[in-house]
């Protein structure tokens, strides 16, 4: 009985101090420009790669044959052979990481961590609070990226002929993955936090899929490169059922529970000042 209260107590303790952290890390993220850039940043992004997708008098190339295609890939893809291929919302994990990069890297600089552990001991809720800001985040440039591909597909006159479940699941499956990403990017962020540039550099490389694309090109696209992160957001497409969606929440959860419980041990290891 006693053992349930202190368990009751110490849940309510937690749930407590994630309120307060993210109660200020939402309010410093609605109240600096750098999540409005990078929402307009993803809204710009299927506009500019639109343009790409067309010719010098707005004929249509094979880049793109359907307007959601700028969404998400035909098919489940791991090697790239055309840019096209990539060009669709998984630029947003891009972006996001360098987002993080700099909202954390700003944790640092202005010596706001210096001040938050003095008072705050618990760095599992540092890192719990800066991966959901994350995830917040890309799923909020993802709902920018769609509305500025519908835009962007309306002006093309592209088809938007589609299988909506299968679409539904793409778009359902990509935001899932952000919390994968966001735990990786705030991992990366907690080892390199006094090298900035090294943070954005590899957050950029990272969210580009190059390492998977890479070891794809040699032993092909392999099942089993499905339990990293690329290889499950390419599960993410206009082919895409319930069973993807699944995949993509299940390795995204994983990663995020890994990456939070290493970050959590590095910042207990060492000197976070």
């Amino acid at each position: 009985m006693e053992n349930a209260k202190e368990l009751k107590f110490e849940s309510q303790g937690f749930f407590k101090r994630i309120k307060g952290m993210l109660g200020v890390d939402f309010y410093r993220l609605f109240h600096t420009p750098l999540l409005y850039i990078f929402l307009i940043i993803a809204a710009l992004i299927p506009a500019l790669v639109s343009m790409g997708a067309t010719g010098d008098e707005g004929e249509k190339t094979s880049m793109f044959t359907n307007a959601w295609q700028i969404i998400a890939a035909n098919s489940p893809l791991y090697v790239i052979s055309d840019m096209g291929e990539y060009a669709n919302m998984n630029m947003v994990f891009i972006f996001c990481g360098i987002m993080i990069s700099i909202f954390i890297g700003h944790d640092y600089k202005s010596g706001y961590v210096k001040q938050l552990f003095t008072t705050h001991a618990k760095k599992q809720d540092y890192m719990i609070s800066k991966t959901l800001i994350g995830v917040f985040s890309m799923a909020c440039m993802c709902l920018t990226y769609l509305i500025g591909g519908v835009l962007s597909g309306m002006f093309t006159g592209l088809s938007f002929s589609v299988n909506a479940g299968s679409l539904i699941c793409a778009i359902l499956g990509k935001m899932l993955m952000s919390f994968g990403w966001a735990s990786l990017y705030t991992f990366i962020n907690v080892i390199f936090r006094s090298r900035f540039g090294i943070s954005i550099a590899l957050c950029f490389v990272l969210g580009t899929g190059i390492p998977i694309i890479g070891v794809a090109a040699i032993v092909g696209n392999s099942p089993l490169l499905n339990i990293f992160l690329y290889g499950s957001s390419v599960y993410a497409c206009l082919s895409a059922n319930f069973i993807s969606v699944i995949v993509c929440l299940v390795v995204s959860a994983a990663w995020a529970v890994i990456y939070n419980v290493l970050g959590t041990l590095i910042l207990n290891k060492r000197d976070v000042y």
